[in-house]
């Protein structure tokens, strides 16, 4: 009998357990005997051999192992087989989601086949021991998410590798000295996967499809954002080539066959950077005392032609994307800035929607019509909004400018701008009166210098010259929805893209209402659209100035759902229409071009476009929409961190805007620029995450940090290689002495804005 080494730890149960759900996970094919098993754990003496027999008893008692003959086992792989998406955590805690929306399930490291995040899998489920969590093992990868990454260069005598910021793999990319394209050691590339892990070889092998440049060069960075996410960051030489040959006349028939707004006063209010102006806005008083509205959106698919060279580029990018510094268009630049670009003082043609309005902006007339039109000013909003302010606009008030004196309303063309203002706001008032919610966003702008340097960083607030275009807009986007899809009972509506929301999670609406209940407030939940939406209008409109304000918005803001494109129409939540599309955007939303499209077709008389192939394409530009998104956001992380990383060590006023069970994310609230306080920082108690009701709770002084709170932080650290800040608490000592101001001299550069999306 052997006997234990003296010093030795005996493993206990539980230990021996562990060690034997690995040793079968990892071979889940093998059957082996006792001896086999011992040999293997290196269990020696008799008591650690009587124990772990007792162990697998166990487990075949609970269907983990299965018993081959009397003195051997088997993993119990009978367990149900299901297809879905990894997802790839770098602490090691991966998890697989499966396709009909259940839980997520744990999968080991040793388990994934190194299975990368997004990639869709086809697992199998471990039949499941007592008191553990559900497991499950990667059996076939069924298709790869990605098979180009992005990374640093790292070139050695013998081989290179690619270094990701992300931690995504195990094990590196390993790239032959043959295979590097020219790149050297600090450059920022783009690597393709030839050769995916395997029983034999653990590492990837890849070869490099692009040297971006110098790790740290803004333009190199910013193009390493683009080509994380699979985007293009250059545009086809055929393509340009192609839209280069497209004419900008507009002939004799094109005026013969459309309406003439020529002499109509026009006007565009854009961004004051922006060079794609989409639409315009006319106005003129009709013999019959109405007001003509037109809202007039560049015809695209008058020069971009269904399967065409420039169309198939424009399909597949889906989107314009906007960073921070620059703009990557849908369409060459040729079309986006110029041919069909809205510019002023030029002839342009454009796919209107006409509204005849009263003094109440009732709409009393709606057609759509092909027109050519020419814009007599071209405004940035805040010329528009200066306009209305020395008007006696007061902004936000919803107040439209006071009558004028007897000399009038001053500056050019001020009469036409106060008239759309005061329509745009009575139908503003309208649409919140039918339940749009109305959460006011802020958006994070950037003054950058010539090297692409953030030199201040700062957020804006929609004012009312924003508000009198998106209202237009709005109003626009609805009735071209309410034109294909209201139809008579008993008929079917044409297909049609679709902008959807659907109402707001059940579940986390209800733990809205829950945790808002203990502050004092009453939101009422209810089954249909506008009581909903004017519950939480309500809500918003009694947290407003309240300490609790940010924390409350910020959760209501996390009950709702994602906006999207589908041909299966469930109106819109936060808009409360029951028709609602994308019409206006079609130099920078493919789904406007495909909508332009099908109206014209619809107009002259064509049948309903085939259903599945539009759903197709709605799917798609959905995903592209969010991928653009996340290279947006991603492009903002990078900027934050590379301004912050100027005001390491300084302490500033912030609030929690994020509670996990790692740690708090903070917001600064002058610049909004977010870090993390890691959790081993917090080390005056232990702290417990309470998810529901937001918060950290010290287990023995019982202290809280709760979302929404306002805290005092320190700026710790700037990694922009993963684009994080780290920061720390401050002490009021420490906060008094450092605090500092970011407010710095106005950029020579500039700052980029767009309109938004709903």
């Amino acid at each position: 009998m052997g006997k234990e080494k003296k010093g030795k730890k005996r493993l206990n149960k539980a230990e021996l357990a562990e060690k034997i759900t690995g040793f079968f996970q990892t071979q889940p094919d093998q059957t082996f005997s006792f001896k086999q098993i011992f040999r293997a754990l290196k269990l020696t003496t008799h008591p650690l051999k009587m124990l772990a027999i007792d162990v697998m008893e166990e487990m075949a008692w609970d269907d983990f192992l299965a018993k081959v003959g009397e003195n051997a086992y088997t993993l119990n792989t009978k367990g149900q087989v299901q297809e879905g998406v990894f997802v790839r955590k770098s602490n090691g805690k991966n998890s697989f989601l499966p396709d009909d929306g259940g839980t997520p399930v744990f999968v080991s490291e040793r388990n994934s086949m190194s299975a990368l995040s997004g990639d869709r899998v086809k697992v199998q489920f471990f039949a499941r021991r007592t008191n553990h969590i559900k497991e499950a093992m990667v059996i076939e990868i069924l298709q790869r998410k990605k098979e180009t990454f992005v990374g640093k260069l790292q070139v050695e005598p013998e081989i290179a590798f690619l270094i990701t910021p992300e931690n995504l793999f195990v094990h590196d990319i390993l790239i032959p000295k043959k295979a590097l394209n020219g790149g050297k050691t600090g450059d920022r590339a783009v690597v393709k996967i030839t050769k995916w892990p395997d029983a034999d070889h653990k590492n990837l092998v890849g070869e490099v499809v692009d040297v971006l440049g110098t790790a740290g060069d803004n333009d190199v960075e910013m193009n390493a954002i683009l080509a994380q996410f699979g985007l293009p960051y250059k545009y086809p030489k055929k393509v340009e080539e192609a839209a280069e040959k497209i004419s900008a006349e507009i002939t004799a028939q094109d005026l013969a066959e459309r309406e003439d707004f020529r002499d109509v006063w026009t006007c565009t209010i854009d961004p004051k950077d922006a060079k794609d102006f989409d639409d315009a806005l006319s106005i003129r008083k009709l013999e019959s005392g109405l007001w003509e509205v037109g809202v007039h959106i560049a015809d695209v698919s008058h020069y971009v032609k269904e399967g065409d060279i420039i169309d198939k580029e424009a399909q597949k990018r889906a989107t314009s994307i906007y960073l921070v510094d620059r703009t990557i268009p849908m369409l060459p630049e040729r079309l986006c800035n110029f041919i069909c670009s809205l510019r002023p003082n030029e002839e342009k043609l454009a796919y209107s929607a006409i509204f005849h309005l009263d003094e109440n902006a009732e709409i009393k007339h709606f057609h759509l019509a092909h027109t050519v039109i020419k814009s007599d000013r071209r405004y940035a909003y805040e010329e528009a909004q200066k306009l209305l302010e020395d008007n006696g606009v007061v902004d936000g008030t919803g107040e439209p400018a006071p009558a004028p004196d007897k000399e009038g309303y001053k500056g050019e063309f001020a009469e036409n701008i106060i008239t759309l203002d005061r329509l745009a706001k009575l139908l503003r008032k309208d649409r919140f009166k039918n339940g749009s919610v109305n959460f006011d966003s802020e958006e994070l702008h950037f003054d950058i210098d010539e090297k692409g340097k953030p030199i201040r960083c700062y957020f804006k607030r929609s004012k009312d010259a924003n508000k009198l275009i998106e209202e237009f807009m709005l109003l626009a986007n609805k009735y071209v929805a309410m034109q294909v899809g209201k139809v008579a009972r008993g008929k079917k509506a044409k297909t049609l893209p679709y902008r959807v929301h659907d109402n707001p999670d059940p579940q986390k609406f209800e733990n809205l209402r829950q945790f808002t209940a203990k502050f004092g407030y009453r939101l009422k939940s209810s089954s249909t659209k506008g009581a909903t939406a004017r519950a939480l209008n309500a809500l918003m409109a009694e947290v407003e100035g309240k300490k609790e304000q940010k924390m409350i918005q910020t959760i209501a803001l996390r009950s709702m759902m994602k906006a999207k494109y589908t041909t299966h129409n469930i109106g819109h939540f936060g808009l409360a229409f029951d028709y609602y599309t994308h019409f206006t955007s079609p130099i920078r939303r493919y789904p406007d071009t495909m909508v332009h499209r099908l109206l014209t077709k619809y107009q002259e008389g064509g049948r309903s476009a085939n259903q599945d192939h539009i759903e197709e394409l709605c799917e798609h530009c959905s995903d592209m929409e969010q991928v653009a998104q996340n290279a947006e956001r991603d492009s903002i992380k990078y900027k934050m961190v590379e301004f912050m990383g100027d005001h390491l060590g300084e302490c500033f006023d912030a609030h929690i805007s994020g509670i996990q069970s790692f740690g708090i994310y903070a917001e600064i609230d002058e610049n909004h620029c977010e870090g993390m306080i890691p959790m081993r920082d917090l080390d005056d108690d232990y702290y417990e995450f309470d998810e529901k009701n937001y918060c950290l709770v010290g287990r023995r002084h019982h202290h809280t940090y709760q979302l929404g709170d306002p805290i005092r932080i320190k700026v710790a650290k700037a990694n922009l290689e993963r684009k994080q800040l780290d920061f720390t608490l401050a002490d009021d000592d420490e906060g008094k002495k450092a605090q500092k101001t970011l407010q710095k001299p106005k950029s020579n550069g500039h700052s980029k804005g767009h309109k938004r999306c709903r």
